[in-house]
């Protein structure tokens, strides 16, 4: 080949391998972000706790370790109910929890959990997402530094575990039961005493008798408590939590400094977990329930009619005075009604009609 042809194609060479260089996407050594993530939840506690890991894990392996979310469950950095301080502080990036521990912060947050006679999951998820829930979320959370994203929910909860049976309202009375939130208020409405406690420490203080009735979650997790070894009387349903949403509660002013992109990460890991722990809930709790009735004798009892009645009247009276604290919460208050007027009214002929006629033909 001669030289002069030789340089020519080598050019024509160097050229179009510049240009392959020229249009191909800039490759950077990104920055790992470190996460702290404390919760109120015991490490390795089915559903709770173990949702809040996986979702910690998931999002450390979205980004191939470029997140590295640090795991510290409830007294391993900060004492359960502690969490939200922290990360509204700063000291740590984020939490993992529900929203009605708060309420002696502002009587607003309850409903980003649940309250009685409230949300089922689906039509949480309807007020969150497209009936201006998630914008009034994150308008109470900035007055406290912090943002709020749906991350896990256990579907309708049990009513409780109680030593007696609770035949009335006035069975109710004089009772130290283990209940946060809104929840808690109604009972006390009825002559009960509502404990806020965390999940450690509930089965210590129902043996010790210092409660005298607990409200947990399902069969599952209860189940994993052991509550039965102190009550034997498991009723249903809860009317104060009938579709428990947990949530990441994230430092808004980190929040704000992420890069869109890595908040549309964080936001799809958390609402992927928003989906798989309802998943995993209905898929283990009627197992767990069977054994409890068989292998532990315990006594499922259902409330009646009249207890409900009460405990629907004590309801009203607790919404209201929540509703006169604040304009935030007012405002809350009512588009939270709002939805479940029209979502529940959805519901009423969709889901729950369909239910009915299908549980009826199968015999269920």
């Amino acid at each position: 080949m001669e030289r002069r042809e030789f340089l020519k194609t080598a050019g024509a060479g160097a050229l179009a391998a510049g240009a392959m260089i020229a249009g191909a996407p800039a490759v950077h050594a990104q920055q790992t972000i470190e996460i702290t993530l404390v919760t109120t939840w015991p490490r390795d506690f089915p559903g709770l706790g173990t949702g809040a890991q996986r979702f910690a894990q998931r999002l450390t392996d979205m980004t191939n370790g470029r997140m590295k979310v640090n795991y510290f469950a409830a007294g391993e950095r900060v004492k359960a109910f502690d969490s939200f301080d922290e990360v509204a502080s700063g000291n740590a990036q984020m939490y993992h929890g529900a929203e009605y521990y708060w309420k002696g912060k502002h009587a607003g947050f309850p409903y980003f959990c649940s309250v009685p006679f409230g949300l089922t999951v689906n039509e949480m998820n309807a007020w969150i997402r497209f009936g201006g829930g998630q914008e009034l979320w994150d308008e109470l959370g900035a007055e406290f530094g912090v943002k709020g994203l749906m991350c896990g929910n256990t579907g309708s909860q049990m009513g409780g575990w109680f030593r007696k049976e609770i035949n009335s309202a006035d069975d109710l009375k004089g009772l130290k039961i283990r209940i946060p939130g809104i929840g808690g208020d109604v009972m006390a409405k009825l002559g009960a005493s509502p404990v806020s406690l965390p999940g450690g420490q509930i089965y210590e203080n129902l043996i010790a008798g210092s409660i005298d009735a607990t409200e947990w979650v399902g069969p599952w997790n209860d189940g994993f408590m052991k509550f039965y070894e102190a009550a034997k009387y498991y009723y249903y349903p809860g009317m104060h939590e009938p579709g428990s949403m947990l949530c990441i509660g994230i430092n808004k002013k980190w929040w704000d400094g992420l890069s869109k992109s890595d908040q549309l990460i964080i936001e799809a890991a958390a609402s992927m977990e928003n989906d798989v722990m309802m998943a995993e809930f209905n898929a283990r709790n009627g197992e767990a329930l069977n054994k409890l009735v068989t292998e532990q004798g315990v006594m499922l009892r259902e409330f009646n009619d009249d207890i409900y009645d009460a405990f629907g009247e004590a309801a009203a009276e607790v919404f209201e005075e929540t509703r006169k604290q604040n304009e935030l919460a007012a405002r809350i208050h009512d588009s939270f009604a709002k939805a479940r007027q029209e979502v529940g009214s959805w519901m009423k002929i969709s889901d729950q009609a369909y239910l009915n006629k299908r549980n009826r033909v199968l015999g269920l």
